[in-house]
């Protein structure tokens, strides 16, 4: 898993790929657990005299992404021996890789009013819907503070994953999902997609490498350069967004959609990018949740997943290829897909254009740093971004939306 961004990627037919198409989803087979017809019908009348536990907005987006397939093969919220294996050596219970626990919390108090064996309604906090039923196997207490540490290195409630973690209820319910609904995301969405469907326009387009570029940012031109280095060394690129709930500065999904559609629509060939979102929050989690959207893409399709700078990080929690490193340390054979490992990059005012230090012999005095959270601070506080920092049709939807927040006309 070592290597260049070229020495990364097989030939089609080779290294990830299985033989005759694409990556196998991990764990072998994808396992959505969204009812259909007269299932979902009989369901959501029984749901209707079940106990109801409410879903906060990560665990509302965990059950979408069941639901969908895109966290096969899990059949629902872990059980205990499924956490600790996850937490302590990245495992499930039957050996298989996973990096971050996907779990629902409850207070102690509708905890001690649950029997196991009982079934539930699971209702999202938000808007009230009934999301699914789940029969509660186990219910545990858990270590806060064992979790954070493993997880998320720290246990400083600065990190915005621990905050969510140590504000939670302290008893986890695990057990098998029937789910009801995507949510709202396939109608807010139009490019929302579940991992079989991704995988048959993969097919069709006739695509074996397909390399994966996971973002919650409008694309500065870094992102533009990475994603470009991609298409020259894979089949095609999938560019997939998150748009579950973000930190509080991030640009809304919205707004980025639109960002993205302009960059494409000026700056890519359309045969050789899809753009579809997928509804998971991010926990902030640095290489343990890099890992975990390997495994998420592996499940839609992609033989690789671009892994650049912090990627997944936070503030200074993590070191800024810590996210590159921990794929090094994976047992061989875990994962099907592969991270391509690429260097930071930057304009180059001598190279007059993108580069990284392997690339580009000038010294630091040439070189303009391209940052996401650098371009938000500029476009919150009203001043214009360099011109290398983005296309200007992506700056002037930015400018735009950041003009309204503040206020202006």
């Amino acid at each position: 898993m070592n290597g260049s961004a070229v020495s990364a990627m097989p030939a089609s037919g080779s290294g990830a790929v299985s033989i005759g198409g694409l990556v196998p989803p991990h764990g072998g087979a994808l396992r959505p657990l969204i009812l259909e017809g007269r299932e979902l019908m009989e369901e959501r009348r029984r749901a209707a005299s079940l106990q109801a536990v409410g879903m906060n907005s990560k665990e509302t987006s965990d059950l979408v992404m069941l639901a969908m397939g895109a966290f096969s093969p899990l059949e629902g919220f872990m059980t205990r021996s499924g956490y600790l294996g996850v937490v302590d050596r990245m495992l499930l219970e039957d050996g298989i890789l996973w990096s971050i626990p996907v779990t629902l919390a409850a207070s102690e108090e509708l905890a001690g009013s649950i029997r196991e064996g009982q079934d539930v309604a699971l209702l999202d906090d938000a808007t009230g819907e009934t999301m699914g039923v789940m029969e509660v196997r186990e219910k545990y207490s858990y270590d806060r503070g064992h979790e954070a540490r493993e997880v998320y290195r720290t246990e400083q409630e600065a990190h915005p994953g621990v905050q969510r973690l140590f504000r939670q209820g302290s008893v986890y319910l695990g057990g098998p999902l029937k789910a009801f609904s995507e949510g709202g995301y396939p109608a807010r969405f139009p490019e929302f997609a579940r991992p079989a469907e991704t995988r048959a326009i993969f097919g069709r387009m006739g695509w074996r490498t397909v390399a994966a570029f996971q973002t919650r940012n409008p694309l500065h031109r870094s992102h533009e350069y990475l994603l470009k280095i991609a298409i020259e060394v894979s089949d095609g690129i999938l560019l997939h967004p998150i748009v579950g709930a973000l930190k509080a500065d991030d640009v809304p999904a919205e707004v980025r959609m639109r960002c993205y559609q302009a960059l494409l629509d000026g700056y890519f060939p359309k045969d050789r990018v899809v753009l579809k979102v997928y509804p998971m929050e991010m926990r902030y989690g640095g290489p343990r949740e890099a890992v975990l959207h390997a495994i998420i893409q592996q499940n839609f399709g992609c033989s690789h997943l671009i892994v650049g700078r912090d990627h997944a990080g936070v503030g200074n929690y993590y070191g800024p290829f810590d996210a590159q490193r921990i794929f090094d340390e994976l047992p061989i054979g875990s994962l099907a897909i592969r991270p391509l490992k690429l260097d930071n990059t930057f304009w180059c005012h001598r190279c007059i254009g993108m580069a990284s230090p392997k690339t580009c012999p000038h010294s630091e005095k040439d070189r303009l740093s391209i940052s996401g959270t650098e371009l938000r601070k500029m476009l919150s506080e009203g001043r214009q971004p360099p011109a290398e920092y983005s296309r200007p049709e992506v700056l002037d939807i930015l400018i735009e939306y950041y003009r309204g927040q503040r206020g202006g006309g």
